[in-house]
């Protein structure tokens, strides 16, 4: 169901498993991964079928094996390329790591009954998580300083949004699920990689790029969202800014198409983002009808390709949706997730060169992500020693340092 990508630099570094005690994917597959089966199980009154399924779960995860979709599951037919044929009847800890992670999601989502047929079909079972944080009061607070940033000069505005959504990444229900500490610690005072001015050059032709006469993305940003709730709002109040001041024509909103890694965003995520918009007030609220207005001309649109939820690299883009990037302007891509698919979840040197690990990328790309796992590039050596020598390896998955990459 993928199709074989072009030739280029195959990365050579070693894939990351879970197998090793102690270590950070092991930690998540035997302790995250069981905290979200118990918070689902809390968070609606599902019945016995549902019940046992969680549990088998939890049992299958922890001390168990791989087990095959159902004969009858919709998307077989995608996972069996995607690996499972590979990975069925191996321990969870001695496979690919991003593989895992991808597969225990789709399972919990059977264990639930959300594929159907049934009164659970459809129910997002991290809709709860989502909706409180929407409605925290550090959303408010966030909404209420867009008041304050209105009449700074469009660049400054653009420069405090991007970053907005850069530290957004740190609004993450799964990373803080294994760290509860994660989201009273302080943010690092500056970046461990900076390409934001490549970034920006990167934009500045986009938005007087015409949309008739000329390529089908020409002047488009395409946005792989990451997380719901306080970090998608930041992705489109940058989104925003970046059409009302005509630094881009159009903008295509990739989400994923059913419920992913707790927080990820789907299309009813991006709705209730905007109507938290529209009804807050001042700024935000202009910000939110603006996107409305967007969302209904065709300027802004969303996009739930089968691909955002397979276990695979960006490497191994299916032909449609490598198409679609490849006529795109400039592609950002957020968070950890789509930055371990963008570079290959791998052990790196983190000072293999960026656009040597993105080559196969149809496009120009730009990565905004906050740290919470090992995979790291693009890093100058006196960086990384001096984060080594102050942190040991926790910098790579504290959350509390953040990059901007970027390659033309």
């Amino acid at each position: 169901m993928f199709d074989t990508p072009p030739s280029g630099p195959v990365p050579s570094a070693p894939v990351i498993l879970a197998d090793e005690p102690g270590s950070f994917p092991h930690s998540v597959l035997a302790e995250r991964h069981p905290a979200i089966i118990r918070q689902v199980r809390e968070a609606f009154p599902y019945g016995p079928e549902q019940h046992d399924a969680l549990d088998a779960l939890l049992a299958s995860c922890v001390k168990g094996v791989i087990e095959p979709l159902p004969a009858d599951a919709h998307d077989r037919d995608l996972w069996l390329p995607w690996g499972m044929d590979d990975h069925v009847g191996r321990s969870w800890f001695d496979v690919p790591w991003l593989w895992s992670e991808s597969y225990f999601y789709r399972r919990l989502l059977d264990a639930v009954g959300y594929f159907g047929p049934g009164p659970w079909q459809g129910v997002d079972p991290f809709r709860p998580f989502k909706l409180a944080e929407l409605d925290s009061r550090e959303t408010d607070q966030e909404l209420a300083a867009l008041d304050d940033l209105a009449g700074r000069p469009a660049d400054e505005q653009a420069a405090a949004l991007l970053h907005g959504s850069l530290w957004g990444n740190r609004a993450d229900l799964g990373f803080r699920l294994s760290d509860a500490s994660a989201e009273a610690q302080a943010a690092a005072p500056s970046l461990v990689a900076d390409d934001s001015d490549t970034l920006w050059t990167l934009l500045e032709s986009a938005g007087g790029a015409s949309g008739t006469g000329g390529s089908a993305g020409a002047g488009t940003l395409c946005l792989i969202a990451d997380n719901a709730g306080r970090e998608l709002i930041p992705d489109l109040l940058l989104v925003a800014h970046l059409l009302t001041h005509g630094r881009i024509q159009r903008a295509v909103l990739h989400v994923k198409p059913y419920p992913y890694y707790v927080s990820d965003a789907t299309t009813a995520d991006v709705v209730d983002a905007l109507r938290r918009l529209t009804r807050a007030t001042g700024e935000a609220a202009a910000h939110g009808r603006r996107l409305w207005s967007a969302m209904t001309d065709g300027r802004l649109t969303v996009r739930a390709h089968p691909f955002s939820c397979a276990p695979l690299p960006y490497a191994d883009l299916p032909d449609d949706l490598r198409g679609e990037l490849a006529s795109a302007h400039l592609t950002v891509l957020k968070g950890d997730l789509n930055y371990r698919r963008l570079v290959g979840d791998r052990r790196h040197p983190a000072t293999t060169p960026f656009a040597d690990v993105t080559a196969r990328f149809p496009g120009p790309v730009a990565a905004l992500r906050t740290l919470k796992s090992d995979v790291i590039t693009g890093l100058d050596a006196d960086t990384e020693a001096a984060l080594v020598a102050a942190e040991g390896q926790r910098w790579r998955t504290s959350g509390t340092h953040a990059l901007i990459q970027a390659r033309h």
